[in-house]
C-alpha cells in the first residue's frame, strides 16, 4: 500500500477519536516541554555563569597563599602571610607568559561621606588590576605608579559606593570620602559589573594604591592575593607553570616540598561550574524524560485499545488482500503520528515555558537547536518503540478470527 494511502488512514484514525488521541500526546506534550524547558534552563545558566566569571577578566591568574605544615601542625590559609613585593619584582622580570601583575591586599571599615556611611572593603592594588580585571573607568582618571610610590590618598569607586554615599546624584569626582578617619579623594569611578557568579556585588568596592593601605591602614609590606594576567586564553597554562617556578624560587622552597601558595586560573572556575551545572542540566532532564516514557506507555495503552476496538476492520482489510506489513504499518505510523504531533506542541510549549522563566523570574535561558532537534528524534522514536508491538500483535491477527471478533 501506498504510503500516502497510509498516512491519510492513520489521520482519518486520530480525527475519529480526537479527544483520546489529545489525552494520549498530553504525556508526550508534558515530556518534551519539560525536556526543552530543563536543558534551555540549564543552557541558560551555563552560558551565564561563563560570561560573568570571563567578565572577571578571562585571562586572569588568582594567586594566593596556601595552608603549610609547621613543626607538624598545618596552619590555617588566613594566618599565612608569604607574597610579598619580591614576589611581584620576580614576576615582573622573569615571566614571558604574562602581561600585567598586581598585587592585592584589604580592609574592611566603615566608609563615610557627611552623614551617609556603609560598611565595604577597601582594595589595594596596582594601576595594572584594571587592566587584568578588564575593567575601564566610567569617568576620570586611574592612579598611577607614582601614585603607589608616594603611597597617594587618592580611591577608585565603584557603582554602589556612589549610591550609597552620593544618593543625590551629585558629580562625586574630586570629593573626599574618610575611611577609619583617613580622607580619601575620588579620582574616577568604575564601570558598573553587576554580581559576580558568586552573587558577590563587584560594584560594591574601592581601589587605592596598594602602598597607601599597607602604610597608612595595614601596616604590613605582605600581600594577600597577587593578580596576573596571562598574554593569551593559550598562554594561561604556560604562565601557571611560570608562576609556580618563580614563586617557588623566590620563596626558597626545596623539592619535593609543597608550595605554600595556589594558583588559580578562570578556566578552572569555568570548568567547575560547568560540570556543577551540566550535572544539574542532566538530572533535571532525565527526570523530565520520565514524562516521555510514561507518554509512551500511554501511546502503547491506546493503540491496544485501538487494534482491540478495530479487529473487525482489521479482519476485513485481510481478508480483500492486505497484507500483514501494510496492517503493521497502518498502526505504526498512527503512534508515530500521535507522538510526534504531541511533540511538536510540547516544542511550542517548552520554548513559551522557557522565555516565561526569562520574562517573570529573570533566569537565563538559552534554547538550543540541538534540544529541539532531539525532542523530536526521541518523539519519533518513543512513537515506533511503543507503537510497534500493538502493531505488530494487529498484523498477525487471523483474518477469519478477526471478523468473528465481538
Amino acid at each position: 500500500m501506498k504510503l500516502s494511502n497510509l498516512l491519510r488512514l492513520a489521520l482519518k484514525a486520530i480525527l475519529r477519536n480526537k479527544l483520546r488521541s489529545i489525552l494520549t500526546m498530553l504525556g508526550i506534550i508534558i515530556g518534551v516541554a519539560s525536556v526543552i524547558a530543563m536543558i534551555a534552563i540549564g543552557q541558560g545558566s551555563k552560558q551565564s555563569i561563563q560570561s560573568q566569571i570571563q567578565g572577571m577578566g578571562s585571562n586572569m591568574i588568582t594567586i594566593r597563599p596556601s595552608s603549610t605544615v609547621i613543626g607538624g601542625a598545618r596552619i590555617d590559609n588566613a594566618s599565612v602571610q608569604s607574597l610579598t613585593e619580591q614576589d611581584v619584582k620576580a614576576l615582573q622580570k622573569d615571566s614571558k607568559y604574562i602581561s600585567a601583575v598586581s598585587p592585592a591586599a584589604y580592609s574592611a571599615g566603615q566608609i563615610i561621606n557627611g552623614p551617609y556611611n556603609m560598611s565595604t572593603t577597601m582594595q589595594g592594588v596596582y594601576p595594572e588590576y584594571l587592566d587584568i580585571r578588564g575593567w575601564p573607568l566610567k569617568e576620570g582618571v586611574a592612579f598611577t605608579a607614582r601614585d603607589v610610590k608616594s603611597a597617594t590618598k587618592v580611591c577608585l569607586v565603584g557603582q554602589t559606593i556612589v549610591n550609597n554615599l552620593f544618593p543625590d546624584g551629585e558629580d562625586v569626582l574630586g570629593k573626599s570620602i574618610r575611611f577609619k578617619r583617613i580622607p580619601f579623594k575620588i579620582i574616577g569611578v568604575l564601570t558598573k559589573k553587576g554580581e559576580n557568579a558568586f552573587g558577590r556585588d563587584q560594584d560594591d568596592v574601592i581601589l587605592i594604591p596598594i602602598t597607601t593601605l599597607q602604610k597608612r591602614i595595614l601596616s604590613s609590606i605582605y600581600y594577600q592575593t597577587i593578580f596576573a594576567s596571562a598574554i593569551d586564553d593559550n598562554a594561561t597554562k604556560n604562565a601557571v607553570l611560570e608562576i609556580q617556578k618563580v614563586l617557588r624560587s623566590t620563596h626558597k622552597i626545596p623539592r619535593g616540598m609543597e608550595d605554600d601558595f595556589t594558583v588559580r586560573t578562570q578556566a578552572e572556575l569555568i570548568s567547575t561550574f560547568s560540570s556543577t551545572s551540566q550535572i544539574l542540566t542532566v538530572l533535571l532532564t532525565v527526570i523530565a524524560g520520565i514524562s516521555l516514557i510514561v507518554g509512551g506507555i500511554g501511546i502503547m495503552n491506546i493503540m491496544y485499545v485501538s487494534v482491540t476496538e478495530r479487529t473487525k476492520e482489521i479482519g476485513l482489510r485481510m481478508s480483500l488482500g492486505a497484507r500483514g506489513v501494510d496492517i503493521l504499518m497502518q498502526f505504526l505510523i498512527e503512534a508515530i503520528m500521535i507522538s510526534i504531533t504531541g511533540g511538536l506542541i510540547g516544542v511550542i510549549v517548552g520554548i513559551s515555558v522557557s522565555k516565561g522563566v526569562t520574562y517573570f523570574m529573570h533566569w537565563p535561558t538559552l534554547i538550543t537547536q540541538s534540544s529541539v532537534v532531539l525532542s523530536f528524534l526521541v518523539c519519533f522514536v518513543t512513537g515506533v518503540f511503543f507503537g510497534y508491538y500493538p502493531a505488530l500483535k494487529a498484523s498477525r491477527l487471523n483474518p477469519i478470527e478477526a471478523l468473528h471478533y465481538e
